[in-house]
């Protein structure tokens, strides 16, 4: 075995609630756990985590982590730093307006936990591949993204090699919304896995276009009507950029007259913001609950202290503090942990493009601009150009034409990296 580093008198005083724990067995400890010095080794000097997000989670994150013990840390983020985010960020000051957020979260935590190592990366975390996360003994999400969600999943459960121990990550991952939170722990291939669950969330807000045009009754449709009908109507082809000022502007005076019109009162500079970038009001009590749950159980897996949670914990804070635990069971048919074929009932009035268009829709598939395939049969790409444009025509085609009752598609996005195979079965 190797020696085991004998801790200094700044970390036995900096550590001594966490030695409490660690220097002898509790009630509930796992068989497996050995107490004293070389479990608070690993955990201090062998433990590698990373943690993915930099906000308002991640910052939280971050702090809990450094104060439990663990001192090789590295962070993931691909945003700067804004000054809406400095009321619930803690890590972050108005000196830093406009600087990465993991380079600014390191460099609090480094100096106010020395012996704390924190490495951070501004980017994204599709630019990395399996050797970087292998490295790795844990990995905690604090991100407020459905598709990085799902990416970080997928390559997780790619990367387990039954013959590799080693290989598995387990995966925790929290989650805001208002007041309202939710922490789990996912182990690729072994639980339920986050593709799993994805029929369990809020599916977005949606305004009919009928409604919006013709008879807006309230603030939000005003703006919907500003940044769908109205901005292409004016400026034509130009995208519109949610995070330009002066774009934003011009849709917060666009949506106050069209409110004027009807007489409807609560188009504000906030909303108009949040309708158009789909902001969920983020809460400083919850985040600070939900990482403490993380974090919880990334302590009790590295040490074994513990028995962890098994496998999902809902926090409800809207009128009260309420948490429930249950253990989500794992889909068959994920297609990601499950592998086997989706069973799909496609009308025979369908041509293709509605076919993709109800893929974005569905809530257990949600996939934007998706790749299709039957057997040897191309029916639509979304890339390269050349190959976009030979299979275009098929998107005006009935399905019932591109396919018999019961052939398998294979569907793939570029921003997922795993496949889909649907089973199509018409139906009258």
């Amino acid at each position: 075995m190797a020696d085991v580093m004998q801790p200094s008198i700044a970390d036995t005083e900096r550590y001594a609630h966490i030695d409490n724990i660690l220097n002898r067995p509790g009630p509930l400890t796992e068989e497996g756990f050995i107490p004293g010095e070389p479990v608070k080794s690993f955990l201090r000097d062998q433990c590698k985590i990373l943690v993915i997000g930099a906000g308002g989670l991640g910052c939280e994150i971050l702090a809990n982590l450094a104060l439990t013990g663990f001192r090789d840390i590295h962070v993931i983020d691909m945003d700067t730093i804004d000054i809406s985010n400095l009321n619930r960020q803690f890590l972050f000051r108005p000196k830093d307006i406009g600087k990465s957020k993991a380079e600014v979260a390191a460099e609090f935590i480094m100096n106010r936990v020395p012996g704390v190592k924190v490495t951070p990366y501004h980017g994204k975390i599709q630019d990395h591949g399996e050797n970087y996360y292998m490295q790795f003994n844990l990995v905690i999400c604090g991100l407020d993204s459905v598709e990085a969600r799902r990416w970080i999943n997928a390559t997780l459960v790619n990367m387990v090699d039954p013959e590799n121990p080693e290989s598995l990550k387990p995966l925790i991952d929290g989650g805001t919304e208002g007041f309202k939170g939710q922490s789990r722990v996912i182990l690729p291939t072994i639980t339920s896995c986050y593709e799993c669950t994805l029929d369990m969330l809020t599916p977005p807000t949606a305004f009919p276009i009928c409604t919006i045009a013709n008879t807006p009754r309230l603030p939000e449709h005003c703006i919907e009507w500003a940044s769908v009908l109205e901005w292409p109507r004016v400026f034509g082809d130009k995208k519109l950029d949610t995070d330009d000022p002066e774009h934003i502007a011009w849709l917060f005076e666009t949506a106050s007259k069209r409110a004027q019109q009807f007489n409807i009162e609560g188009v504000t500079w906030s909303l108009t913001q949040g309708v158009v970038k789909n902001i969920i009001p983020a809460i400083a009590s919850t985040n600070a609950i939900i990482a403490a749950s993380s974090c919880n159980e990334a302590f009790k897996i590295a040490t074994t202290s513990a028995p962890y949670l098994n496998n999902y914990m809902m926090y409800v804070g809207n009128e009260g503090v309420y948490t429930f635990t249950f253990e989500h069971e794992k889909k068959p048919d994920c297609p990601v942990c499950g592998g086997e074929t989706v069973d799909v009932d496609v009308p025979r009035t369908w041509d293709l493009q509605c076919f993709i268009d109800s893929l974005a829709e569905r809530n257990d598939i949600q996939i934007k601009k998706p790749s299709l395939s039957s057997g040897s049969k191309q029916l639509y790409l979304q890339a390269p150009p050349q190959l976009e444009e030979a299979t275009r025509p098929n998107l005006e085609k009935l399905v019932s034409e591109l396919l018999q009752d019961g052939d398998d598609v294979l569907i793939t996005a570029g921003n997922l990296p795993f496949q889909l195979s649907l089973r199509v079965k018409f139906v009258d």
